[in-house]
């Protein structure tokens, strides 16, 4: 079972002030389920009314003191995730057919749902690093070029699939979601010579997604000329001239507080916003960043729109154990003189960190940083950054390096105050003492990453991660022998990692 807190406005803007909340019983409020925006602060106030006359039932509580517990129970189980009803269903481009009741279990989807309907989506990914120039600039001709290929082949998908309820089938045909997101966003950046923590690497996500976005809407566009807009397309944002980077300005509105985001890009929209006027769209939704860690490995590049989790570490699966090593790394350690045989002893000392070696260059050091020490507001930002181009949601997972409730409620605020619609899981780092036998220094005690509930290296990931030197010490434990599974412990391992949440990659 994976939860996750479905956040309405009201409540933020009210734990910000110090106000309270009201706890209601759901069969008493049955409505509320379908409300949100200003509809759901009425509907909402009403009801507070009611229950201060006694006429139902409602408990009053310390909103900030129910903030803290949320957090306090995301850090300590993982669970539940932080999502924002409100900035899903207002900049929803289906707001006319329904409403969005949850995401999906990697929290990128953003799908109505009905009695009559379940949400469903084809996903695929393009991986960012590919469609570089020599010079690091976006290749815009090759990106239009595999946008509309993969545009087209997630709309045969909808055709040709296999739908186990007639509801997936129904709401499928009707609206035909589509999920074209990203992986490679941190090569992307080592290509360009950014670290992730600058104002040029938020400013990439900008233009990166940007590019994506207008070349998915114009081959939905273009797909809706050749076959048909989607049923349910009249009445839809897109039939009404809105794209979703006019519905920031919506979203503020409705909420009242700012949406901190730079609205505007650098692409001229003019020529597309005619043309889906003209044509319409094939798809309701196109874009969704979904995680790609798996998928990300067999295509060698790195996990979606994550930043590196470290630099030297080693991933463990059913097929094996696999060294993960930095290759943007070591070739700008070999460029400038600095690769040899101290250098990997120190980077196997410090479970590859660099802050701590002396005598890589602080440039270096910037660039390389690791996902627990770059500070939640570069995530943030470049989130926000990419989440105003995007029809769905992204799996944006945070990260932590020690347990503090202050930080953790300042990150999850500045994700609200940015626009994010939802976010994923929360990393957080355990003591761990692993000795450094081959290494001729003195073994201090270091982070490693926890596993399970609290998450493997990245989403998606069934496995956990190690230093080099503890898996080379259970191998020797093992005496080389290669363990082999049965057909019921590979569908535990699956089973396992439904559990926790670590799925998605099979429909990828």
């Amino acid at each position: 079972m994976n939860t996750a807190n479905w956040i309405p406005d009201l409540f933020m803007k009210r734990m910000e002030a110090r106000q309270t909340w009201t706890l209601f019983r759901s069969n008493q409020v049955k409505d509320l389920h379908e409300l949100y925006g200003q509809a759901f602060e009425k509907r909402y106030l009403e009801y507070e009314q009611l229950a201060e006359q006694g006429k139902i039932s409602g408990q009053k509580i310390e909103a900030l003191e129910l903030w803290k517990k949320m957090l306090s129970m995301l850090f300590e189980t993982g669970h539940p995730w932080i999502t924002f009803k409100d900035a899903c269903n207002i900049r929803s481009p289906q707001d006319h057919v329904g409403v969005i009741h949850s995401s999906n279990l990697c929290t990128e989807i953003t799908l109505n749902t009905s009695n009559d309907e379940t949400a469903v989506c084809n996903l695929g990914s393009v991986i960012l690093d590919s469609h570089l120039l020599s010079n690091g600039e976006l290749d815009h001709k090759k990106l239009r070029e595999t946008i509309r290929m993969a545009v087209r082949a997630l709309d045969n998908v909808i055709d040709i699939n296999f739908y186990p309820t007639p509801s997936a089938k129904l709401s499928n045909m009707r609206h035909r979601p589509i999920g074209l997101g990203v992986m490679g966003l941190a090569h992307a950046l080592y290509l360009r010579g950014h670290a992730f923590a600058s104002p040029e690497a938020v400013e990439f996500n900008d233009e990166a997604m940007e590019a994506i976005a207008f070349y998915a809407y114009e081959a939905s566009s273009d797909l809706a000329a050749e076959r048909g807009t989607y049923s349910s397309y009249k009445g839809s944002k897109w039939d009404r001239g809105l794209l979703p980077q006019d519905t920031l300005d919506l979203l503020e509105k409705e909420r009242g507080v700012e949406v901190e985001v730079p609205r505007g890009g650098k692409m001229d929209w003019t020529p597309l916003r005619a043309k889906i006027a003209a044509q319409g769209m094939r798809n309701s939704n196109c874009l969704a960043i979904a995680p790609t860690a798996t998928i990300s490995n067999i295509t060698a590049t790195s996990p979606c729109i994550e930043p590196t989790y470290k630099n030297l570490f080693v991933k463990s699966n059913l097929s094996g154990e696999f060294i993960v090593l930095n290759p943007f790394l070591v070739k700008d350690l070999k460029s400038r003189g600095l690769w040899d045989q101290d250098m990997i002893d120190n980077l196997k000392y410090f479970d590859g960190e660099l802050k701590d070696i002396e005598r890589i260059p602080a440039d270096l050091k910037a660039k390389y940083l690791t996902a627990f020490d770059i500070d939640h507001k570069w995530i943030i930002d470049a989130a926000a950054r990419r989440q105003k181009w995007i029809d769905q949601a992204q799996s944006v997972n945070l990260w932590i390096k020690t347990p503090d409730l202050k930080t953790l409620s300042h990150m999850y605020r500045s994700a609200w105050h940015a626009g994010l619609k939802t976010t994923y899981y929360l990393r957080s780092l355990g003591a761990s003492n692993i000795e450094k036998a081959t290494v001729a220094m003195k073994k201090e005690t270091r982070g490693a990453i926890k596993e399970g509930a609290d998450g493997g290296q990245n989403s998606g990931d069934t496995g956990g991660s190690h230093s080099v030197e503890q898996v080379k010490a259970d191998a020797a434990t093992e005496a080389g022998a290669k363990k082999t599974y049965t057909a019921e412990q590979k569908l535990a391992c699956s089973i396992e990692a439904m559990r926790n949440g670590e799925a998605c990659e099979a429909c990828q």
